[in-house]
């Protein structure tokens, strides 16, 4: 399938490792002009950071005149449970994982706008949709990312600009094989594919997603996740 993605302007954020990376990787095999926005790319781009996003964001129209795809993959994880969370602990996930999207996405969209369309990809979470234990922070990013994307779905779609997001499950990266097998086992055997899915397949449902082959889909939550569920 040709997803018309060659010479498309895409930013991925959080694009040094794991599935930003793959996801960089992927829309580069076809043909898109990728730009990762990490804080250990060069230059660095804190996406909680105002000034360094919207100068990010000039800076790609200046080179290349527009922005198609924009992927809000950054994300981090401070795991605690509710009584044992500090508040530095609560607000540092908050800001990266939401405040950092809407800082990312407000920088772009007026380009967008001008340009008479896009496409913005939101990083949920399979904790997003059912909760997790110890994940009060992490789990109440992604739900509101999920409220992002639908909000933004109803606001932008007269200017043609799609907004979806994609809720991974259990997924290999590097950080997750270095947990204990103990818990990658539980991660397993929790999937009802009996396996963890691989960035790539993350990274695919993006490229589907930024695609024309995905024009009609918008404001929708694509789980991928090997068939996980509630109560699994």
């Amino acid at each position: 399938m040709d997803l018309n993605l060659k010479d498309k302007v895409v930013i991925v954020t959080g694009g040094a490792a794991g599935i930003g990376r793959a996801t960089v990787a992927r829309f580069e095999q076809e043909g898109a002009r990728v730009i990762a926005w990490d804080v250990t790319s060069d230059p660095p781009i804190d996406v909680t950071n105002k000034e360094q996003v919207e100068a990010a964001a000039n800076d790609v129209i200046a080179k290349y005149g527009r922005i198609d795809v924009l992927v809000n993959n950054a994300g981090i994880v401070r795991d605690a449970r509710l009584v044992k969370m500090d508040d530095e602990t609560f607000d540092s996930v908050i800001a990266v994982n939401l405040k950092g999207v809407f800082v990312c996405t407000r920088a772009v969209v007026p380009h967008m706008i001008s340009a008479g369309g896009g496409v913005i990809l939101n990083a949920s979470s399979i904790v997003g949709l059912y909760g997790n234990f110890g994940q009060t922070n992490y789990a109440a990013t992604k739900a509101g990312v999920i409220s992002f994307t639908q909000t933004w779905a109803r606001e932008l779609g007269k200017h043609n600009i799609r907004v979806n997001a994609v809720a991974p499950g259990f997924i290999a990266t590097e950080m997750v094989k270095s947990m204990p097998e103990k818990v990658l086992a539980g991660m397993r055997e929790h999937t009802p594919l009996g396996r963890m899915g691989e960035p790539e397949d993350i990274a695919n449902a993006y490229a589907w997603l930024a695609s024309d082959a995905a024009k009609f889909v918008h404001g929708a939550v694509l789980s991928v996740d090997g068939g996980l569920v509630l109560g699994t």
